[in-house]
């Protein structure tokens, strides 16, 4: 395998650095929804694997740079690509951090900062995983290539586009994707893909400019128009009523749903932890791991009119806007709820709704037993002792499709980053100080287990 104590020798000794370069990390802001910082922060990756040694290249595209960095032998019998992104959500709502978003901050052994779990930790820790292989074994027991983005928190609106130009380029024998992480009852939970996304702003305009309320009796209230269009995606018992939509979903397999019902949730710390009493219509547990795992969604993530501040404004408003993401599953894709929700809010009079598809994933999953899946579970055992759970697909969503599913090649979840508490995409995102070293001596087993074993 690998000498393991020169190996953690090296963490432990270049550990403040380590940490050093992670706050370097978190101090670039690179937020996707805005553009603020991305291009700085494309630059500091870049150079980040130059002094590792690899062959780097950034690729423009009409939004934020592809990284593309490659190292180890070239004449290495195998190649593992791996993908991570450097851009981070919005700080928003800033007033309700404990801490700087945009600086690292370690208390109680607990890191703080946007990115730390998502995905800035885990990009470093892997760069410095490698970093410490060729400082205590040698050469790298296999080619890497390396894929980081700077839209994934937008869809990776691009990313497709850049696959398919580059796709032999790409050429590898497994997918080590970002996450990976273990559960409330301390579990490693990886994946082998993610539901599909599709994400839409909604908006309907009345008069142009905001109004007295008084005048609510002869003029359309576009707040009013919005609630009745949405109200019509879904009924009171949260079924989904969008036509045709449910149509289209391929009904679990006996196997999918053995290996969805195989799943461990902690369900009771789960609720504790949300401060919830319960799920949807008192449904059972089992009956939420099925729903959450293997079924399609229609969200509301936000809904924007008229004057919510303090106190009252009696306005009829000019405008009403919301933003909706539906998670796909197999039988669904961005194309088509696009085009279903277009047609079921004409068939019923909303056509002064317009609707604005801002990103799409395609659903995507690797079938089990393959080489990067045995690689992970096996570097599991090595890392912590533990078989990790692994999900047929998560319940979130990325760009896997393009990386793995359109190029023949199995992908897997697999890592330390992400821990229940880690409130990712919220204020006081963080990632535990073990968890972060710990990700890199997974990073060098799966590097090893990834070059040994059978294909």
């Amino acid at each position: 395998m690998y000498d393991t104590d020169a190996f953690n020798t090296f963490l432990d000794q270049n550990q403040d650095r380590f940490l050093d370069e992670f706050a370097q990390f978190i101090g670039q802001i690179s937020v996707a929804a805005d553009g603020r910082g991305v291009n700085d922060m494309a630059a500091l990756v870049a150079e980040r694997f130059r002094q590792l040694g690899a062959a780097v290249t950034v690729y423009p595209t009409p939004g934020s740079p592809v990284i593309y960095a490659e190292i180890g032998p070239e004449d290495a019998d195998r190649t593992l690509l791996i993908y991570n992104h450097y851009d981070v959500q919005p700080e928003d709502p800033v007033d309700l951090w404990d801490t700087p978003p945009f600086e690292m901050v370690i208390r109680d052994g607990v890191i703080y900062g946007r990115g730390t779990g998502d995905d800035k930790g885990e990009l470093l820790s892997r760069i410095q995983a490698v970093e410490a292989w060729l400082a205590t074994q040698g050469d790298l027991p296999v080619r890497i290539k390396w894929v980081v983005e700077g839209e994934e928190e937008t869809g990776s609106i691009h990313l497709e586009a850049w696959v398919k130009a580059h796709a032999d380029q790409l050429a590898a024998d497994g997918v080590l994707w970002e996450g990976g992480g273990y559960d409330e009852a301390g579990r490693p939970r990886f994946g082998l893909g993610g539901k599909g996304l599709a994400y839409f702003e909604l908006r309907c305009q009345g008069p142009n400019q905001d109004l007295h309320s008084s005048l609510a009796p002869m003029i359309v209230n576009p707040a009013w128009r919005l609630v009745w269009a949405l109200s019509t995606l879904k009924d009171t018992n949260d079924t989904i009523t969008l036509d045709g939509y449910m149509d289209h979903v391929v009904p679990l397999s006996d196997e999918d749903a053995a290996r969805i019902d195989a799943v461990p949730l902690e369900f009771e710390a789960m609720k504790q932890q949300w401060g919830l009493d319960g799920w949807i219509n008192g449904m059972s547990n089992d009956d939420a791991r099925r729903r959450y795992i293997g079924a399609p969604t229609i969200t509301i993530c936000g809904i924007e009119s008229g004057y919510a501040g303090q106190g009252s404004k009696t306005v009829l408003p000019a405008e009403a806007t919301a933003k909706l993401d539906f998670r796909l599953v197999k039988g669904l894709t961005p194309e088509l709820a696009h085009t279903l929700l277009r047609e079921h809010l004409d068939r019923r009079g909303f056509t002064d709704i317009t609707v604005t598809m801002m990103s799409g994933e395609a659903f995507a999953a690797s079938p089990p037993g393959s080489l990067v899946e045995r690689a992970a579970i096996a570097a599991s055992q090595d890392t912590w002792g533990k078989t990790p759970v692994m999900m047929p697909w998560y319940p979130g969503s990325g760009p896997v499709y393009p990386l793995s599913t359109m190029l023949g090649m199995a992908a897997v979840f697999a890592g330390a980053t992400w821990h229940p508490n880690a409130r990712i995409h919220s204020p006081n995102e963080n990632i535990l100080l073990n968890d972060y070293m710990a990700s890199m001596r997974f990073t060098a087993a799966f590097l090893a287990r990834f070059a040994a074993l059978q294909a």
